[in-house]
């Protein structure tokens, strides 16, 4: 790796474009705040956006919008050529267009934020071009309590707490230090507002959408572009509509909303698709609630989803000392344009007679509880049928721990329902059976509910409050109740994901998805067979006890407290002279080598490293838990990269063949290792949706940094290829799903049409030849590629940041 000395080198030419860009730091660079900045009739996060939809609207006419596709193309950096290249006039936007976005801020969360701070870093700039912000909430551990594992958390960490804190402190960026809360639920309470357009480093971003924002999940390497203040490209989403009718019933939660619409979709359902909610059941949602439903829109792959702005919006505004927030917004929308025409006022909804690509009917008032799982959140199982198929799957019986809070489901509504179950269930005299685990989503949250003494209900319980982290939910748990690896048990969490092994590292552990008031209620009876709804459980005393129906409060009585003073963020002016924390012999943290750029022909002499079989997910690809220690430092974390992935030959986990080598077994990293040593690119071969999951752009940098050159699969998920295309990496898709079968580890490929294609700027088809390993076969496979004009140029250049660098060295 670089020394740190190298990375000072001078950029000038990117600095003057930087420069010449007059920095648009905008509203919100810090929390919003109770007053409007200079007194213009509308406060300038609004005025621009006014300005770009007057312009769309120029553009497009009268054609109807829906509330997403609205702030989406307001965002646009040419609305003209985004909207009218290539699409019919402007006529098929959706699936077609390529849009040249200007996003309004990025955040961070601190596995994610080392490297995009240490792209940005070689981008020579003495500032962020738009407001940023960094959250530190992935690398504590949870296990013994807050305070205790707060503490070890720091410890452990503190170098890349640091280098963060160091890097905030010279380029001007927010920085919320560890304990301070998981960046989602953060961000809503302090930055989302209705009409933003915000990019953030982890796939759960949308969680904002709650309150009427674009926000988009992505890698480092596209927050580095918007942090730069280029253009971000993305391919117009097609627009899913769900219409809502009804009211949720008593022990339903917006958790089973999205459970049930998983369930509906599959993992895959959601991809290319904005998630935009409409219709009469969304006045019923709470907003924390309609957050919650967006956060785990990223379980079916969705690029975000959406509600309108309603009374909840303005409510959970004023409860986070945000009321001016709420009065910009109306005022915006009631601020005249030019004539008198309707679409001169922008709506936060969907325009009368907007069309959608399809449409979802779900009555609220008919949902049951859902519990999805295992192993994948989109296996939705109505809570009345849950106890059949436990049975009938031979699942686990006994709950081993029930954990509830997390990003996800973390609000005050969801804590006081939970509290008033558990204080039921403390009258009657029991306690939970299981281990009982809560986790904040952020200091705001923690400080209100110990304030109003729903914490002191849970302690009384014998649940253990854990930091406001992340934690269990990513892989971030130590346990200690005896469950080893390779032990089959049953947990149930009201997170978001439940891919194998995630939680604790035992790819045995199942973990089950429910909202915090099921998964309470079951850690009580201890099983996973009871039906709160239905079941009884028995007291001490002997009598029989039925949970009453969850009754919760939708935001507290009093404004949020807003907690520990040291858990707040720190907001500065960039400072140039602040030097950034980096050792030279640090394990945790490395400088970048450029990538080498693509050759001027096409590619010959992969060979195939393994043949992936089932779900292949970024977790799979790039594990967390204990390796998130190495986020930071690319050649130690590689040593992670697809050690869970099944070989298709052979049904091994993490097992590769040496076939240059007289076919020796060794793990997929270590066969990685070797090839890269001797100059041998290769490809991986995969099903579909490949890289599934976390926006977690390790996935796409370590298969880069270790040799790969192409992926081939079935299908890809979203994120995932885009972050290949930003590292360099070519993203193809069999046209033949059936081709997957004729391509084996160890067989030779060459690349046909791919350097022109990408010359013609993504114009062009592609093939691959393949030579098989035994018997010297020799056929072609046709693929297709979804690259585009500027994605071409990454990928010839070797990497977005290589040609950002290339652009600095002029």
């Amino acid at each position: 790796m670089r020394s740190i000395e190298l990375a000072s080198r001078s950029g000038a030419a990117l600095k003057r474009t930087f420069q010449a860009q007059q920095l648009r730091r905008v509203a919100c660079s810090r929390p919003y705040s109770n007053s409007t900045s200079d007194g213009s009739p509308l406060p300038p996060v609004y005025e621009r956006l006014y300005n770009k939809y007057s312009e769309v609207r120029r553009v497009l006419g009268a054609q109807r919008l829906t509330l997403a596709e609205k702030i989406l193309y307001s965002h646009l950096n040419n609305p003209e050529e985004s909207l009218l290249t290539g699409t019919n006039n402007g006529r098929d936007i959706r699936g077609k267009a390529n849009l040249q976005l200007r996003p309004d801020r990025v955040n961070m969360q601190d596995a994610s934020a080392q490297m995009a701070l240490l792209q940005f870093m070689s981008c020579n700039l003495p500032q962020t071009a738009i407001p940023a912000s960094i959250h530190c909430d992935h690398l504590i551990v949870g296990e013994r309590g807050a305070e205790d594992d707060l503490a070890a958390g720091i410890k452990t960490n503190q170098e890349v707490f640091d280098f963060l804190e160091s890097a905030a402190k010279k380029y001007g960026i927010d920085f919320w230090p560890p304990g301070a809360g998981i960046i989602h639920q953060t961000v809503l309470e302090n930055y989302a507002l209705p009409g933003m357009m915000m990019l953030g480093t982890d796939s759960h971003s949308p969680n904002a959408g709650g309150l009427t924002t674009i926000t988009i999940g992505v890698g480092g390497a596209d927050a580095v572009e918007a942090l730069v203040g280029a253009p971000w490209e993305l391919k117009a989403p097609k627009i899913l509509g769900v219409r809502l009718t009804g009211k949720l019933s008593d022990w339903v939660s917006p958790k089973d909303l999205i459970l049930n619409l998983a369930g509906l979709l599959t993992v895959r359902g959601g991809t290319g698709y904005i998630v935009e909610y409409f219709g009469p059941g969304v006045d019923t949602l709470s907003l924390t609630g309609m957050a919650t439903a967006c956060n785990m829109g990223a379980e079916i792959g969705a690029t975000t989803s959406i509600f309108p702005f309603t009374e909840a919006s303005s409510r959970y505004l004023g409860s986070t000392r945000r009321e001016q927030a709420s009065k910009d917004a109306e005022l915006f929308q009631n601020f005249p344009g030019a004539g008198a025409a309707e679409d001169s006022f922008f709506k936060f909804k969907a325009d009368d007679g907007a069309q959608y690509d399809e449409v979802i009917e779900i009555d609220l008032s008919k949902l049951e509880p859902h519990i999805n799982g295992p192993f994948t959140p989109d296996l939705a199982t109505p809570l009345s049928q849950f106890k059949k198929t436990v049975q009938e799957e031979n699942w686990p019986e006994k709950l081993s721990a029930g954990l509830i809070g997390s990003c996800t489901n973390s609000s005050y509504e969801d804590m006081t329902r939970v509290e008033s179950i558990v204080r039921a269930a403390e009258k009657a005299g029991l306690k939970p059976k299981a281990d009982f685990y809560i986790t904040p989503g952020s200091e705001q949250i923690r400080a209100t509910l110990d304030r109003d003494g729903t914490l002191e209900t849970f302690n009384q319980a014998g649940g253990i409050l854990l930091s406001n982290a992340c934690g269990p939910c990513i892989g971030q748990w130590k346990r200690h109740d005896g469950v080893e690896k390779g032990t089959p048990n049953a947990i149930l969490t009201s997170y978001n994901r439940n891919f194998r092994g995630r939680n604790d590292g035992n790819p045995d552990t199942m973990n089950f998805l429910a909202s915090p008031e099921i998964v309470t209620a079951m850690a009580y009876a201890g099983t996973t067979t009871f039906n709160p709804m239905t079941d009884s459980l028995t007291t001490p005393s002997g009598a029989e006890f039925r949970f009453p129906a969850p009754h919760g409060l939708e935001g507290p009585p009093a404004p949020f407290d807003q907690g520990e003073a040291s858990l707040n963020v720190a907001s500065q002016a960039p400072n140039p002279n602040i030097p950034i924390a980096i050792s030279p012999t640090s394990e945790r943290l490395a400088l970048l080598e450029p990538f080498d750029a693509f050759p001027e022909s096409d590619l010959t002499g992969l060979r195939v490293l393994v043949k992936v079989t089932g779900k292949c997910t970024t977790d799979t690809i790039s594990a967390a838990g204990p390796w998130l220690k190495y986020k930071g430092h690319l050649p130690n974390i590689s040593a992670n990269t697809l050690n869970t992935a099944v070989n298709a030959e052979t049904g091994e986990v993490n097992a590769a063949y040496d076939h240059l080598d007289g076919g020796a077994r060794v793990t997929i990293p270590e066969l990685g290792r070797r090839w890269k040593a001797r100059g041998q690119p290769w490809l991986v071969v995969a099903e579909h949706n490949y890289g599934e999951g976390s926006a977690r752009e390790h996935a796409a940098l370590q298969p880069r940094y270790l040799g790969a050159r192409v992926i081939v699969c079935k299908s890809f998920a979203r994120i995932h290829e885009t972050n290949l295309k930003k590292q360099g990496v070519v993203p193809l898709t069999f046209v033949d799903a059936a081709d997957y079968d004729r391509v084996a580890a160890g067989d030779e490929v060459s690349t046909l049409g791919l350097y022109d294609m990408l010359r013609h700027g993504g114009r062009g088809e592609v093939s691959l030849r393949v030579v098989k390993r035994e018997g010297g076969e020799v056929f072609d496979v046709p693929v297709r590629h979804q690259v585009s004009k500027e994605q071409a140029k990454f990928i010839l250049a070797g990497s977005a940041l290589n040609l950002l660098a290339k652009g600095a060295a002029v």
